[in-house]
């Protein structure tokens, strides 16, 4: 009778839990979308579109090459059958035929006028629509896989926290590579996690076409093949067909022999976790190992095999077979060198420390203290296995890891790929408080549920720029709002973190309601036009704002406001003198000729 009338609870939860990601799935699709409408072009859309249609309508893979295309093709796929086309003129030709020199990268200002020729809100709805849907489709799979490993609570959990993450929701949408990487990563661990515990051509094949796909999003893709055959030799070590967290622990009694396993299995507990040396820790000085790693070797060349051919296809089948292995030799192409980093006040050439530090400031607090509780409970747990907890820890660490040895020190981005493993702990922590039976835990996890909705909704339609409240916590309290604590960004960290050039249409906005017709002194680095939104200004370069300010309306990039006072000599008035408004959370801007206090 007991276990009769546990089935439909189970299924009843089970039902509830989907419904609830769902609505949290559609909540996140309109969020975004509705947000992207609002948002000028960011600072790498332009090339991306661009290079995308030059793609798929000339089959030359000139433009942009530093970048694998997949992305690119997505969203250029979207804009052909919105029935906008690869423009045809001398610079066009002369991108795809003609002879280009070290470092010109015509397909900047090409992305630009296609933009602006096909009307900007056209163009960016139709080219943002396919990276929206990948950035959904990470939040299904996040749950479908979580729910395997860690249950579906935790899973929910997890879908709740990358759903309201302001990072994720901020680049959601944007015709770049960081989300692409995120989702078909989680995409392809979560195919071969379902290889390693059901093992067959069929799912070796999925494994291959995820990992092709994979590869084709961005280019430090390449750090996860090593961690491939480590994960594939562990599942033999430690088989992965008893890896499944038991989502509503049975109440504590000693199974029989004859009863069923409480891990989930379906087997009895004698041919389980019963039988005799099961609990036994697996050696890793195994006489087998050897003959265990052969046929991990195997199907790891096998998913190579097929993603190879994947990349050719994503490549059309270029002429020349070689064509991903030349943008990985150019993956630094568009970089500057020696190019002086930012962090906290301060300017030098490497933060080792810079990824660790931005991802504190730049997750909700609440995630945080999640994922610490979710971690600690992860490594303690006698439910999920050590493959289980290797393929939630080694991928997300390696990809952390290269970031900070390779990647520049300019974005949290760079270190995205990691964020969805962080859900997932994150959700273990929500699931492990709710299942305590002290009241104070359950109440805990309500609160930290609500804070991460307030983190979301509180910057929206503005996640790029959003830091949570400890960047404002030790410098200025007073400045902690609904949006965290975004108003002192600019004090820690610059670039991507603050501005990426997506607040053109709203310093438009703000400028129509407040200063109509007025010619503005705009330090906008990150290159799309701002006459083509019908701003009238000024173009100032950053030596103009390391002095004293003329009188006159100042527009400036929140990117120059934390680095320009962060130069020796330099006149910190930026930071000295409050703004006016900021438009998008990005723009800063600043009357000059109204009285100190006025506004």
């Amino acid at each position: 009778m007991l276990k009769c009338a546990a089935m439909p609870s189970a299924k009843r939860e089970s039902r509830l839990l989907g419904l609830a990601v769902g609505a949290l799935v559609l909540i996140f699709l309109v969020q975004a979308f509705l947000e992207s409408r609002l948002k000028s072009p960011a600072s790498d859309e332009p090339p991306h579109i661009a290079a995308g249609l030059s793609y798929l309508e000339t089959r030359a893979f000139r433009a942009n090459p530093q970048h694998p295309p997949l992305m690119k093709e997505l969203a250029a796929l979207s804009l052909l059958v919105a029935g906008i086309r690869w423009p045809r003129n001398a610079e066009t030709e002369h991108l795809i035929h003609g002879e280009l020199k070290p470092g010109e990268q015509p397909e900047w200002a090409i992305g630009d006028q296609l933009i602006a020729a096909n009307g900007p809100d056209r163009v960016m709805m139709w080219a943002r629509a396919p990276l929206l849907l990948v950035a959904a489709m990470l939040a299904a799979v996040l749950f479908l896989w979580g729910r395997q490993i860690t249950g579906g609570l935790a899973a929910a959990g997890a879908v709740l926290l990358y759903t309201m993450d302001p990072t994720i929701l901020g680049h959601s949408y944007l015709v770049t590579t960081d989300v692409g990487i995120t989702a078909f990563l989680v995409l392809f661990l979560f195919a071969l996690w379902n290889y390693v515990r059901h093992p067959g051509r069929y799912r070796l094949a999925l494994c291959g076409l995820a990992l092709g796909a994979l590869l084709c999003t961005k280019f430090s893709a390449v750090l996860m093949l090593p961690v491939i055959p480590v994960l594939l030799l562990a599942s033999r070590i430690w088989p992965a067909e008893a890896d499944v967290a038991v989502p509503n622990p049975a109440p504590r009694y000693r199974a029989g022999r004859n009863d069923p396993c409480p891990c989930g299995s379906g087997k009895k507990f004698k041919a389980c976790h019963g039988a005799p040396g099961a609990a036994k820790p697996a050696s890793l000085l195994r006489p087998d190992l050897f003959r265990k790693a052969l046929p991990c070797l195997y199907a790891f060349l096998a998913m190579c095999v097929v993603a190879v051919v994947v990349i050719q296809a994503v490549y059309l089948f270029s002429s020349d077979p070689f064509l991903y292995v030349k943008g990985f030799q150019r993956v630094n192409a568009d970089h500057i060198k020696d190019y002086p980093i930012y962090f906290a006040g301060r300017i030098q050439d490497r933060f080792l420390s810079y990824f660790v530090f931005a991802w504190l400031l730049k997750e909700p607090l609440a995630t945080i203290i999640l994922a610490a509780i979710g971690l600690v409970a992860l490594i303690r747990s006698k439910n999920i296995s050590v493959t289980a907890k290797l393929f939630l820890l080694l991928p997300p660490a390696t990809m952390f890891l290269g970031a900070m040895i390779l990647a520049d020190e300019v974005g949290v981005r760079y270190v995205m790929p990691a964020f969805p493993f962080g859900h997932l702990l994150g959700g273990i922590g929500l699931a492990t408080l709710f299942r305590m039976t002290a009241g104070w835990a359950r109440a805990a996890a309500v609160i930290l549920c609500a804070w991460v909705v307030v983190a979301a909704l509180g910057v929206y339609p503005d996640h790029l720029p959003y830091f949570n409240e400890s960047a404002c916590l030790l410098r200025d309290p007073g400045e902690i709002g609904l949006d965290g604590g975004t108003r002192c960004g600019p004090l820690w960290l610059d670039d991507s973190n603050v501005d990426w050039g997506q607040s053109l249409k709203q310093l438009k906005t703000w400028l129509d309601g407040h200063a109509p017709g007025r010619e503005i002194l705009l330090l906008n680095t990150f290159g799309f036009p701002a006459e083509v939104y019908g701003i009238r200004y000024h173009k100032l370069e950053p030596n103009d704002l390391a002095v004293e300010p003329q009188p006159g309306l100042y527009a400036v990039t929140a990117h120059m406001v934390a680095r320009i006072p962060a130069y020796p000599g330099a006149s910190d008035w930026l930071r000295r003198m409050p703004p006016l408004a900021i438009a998008g959370h990005s723009l800063y801007i600043y009357d000059t000729t109204r009285p100190a206090g006025s506004r």
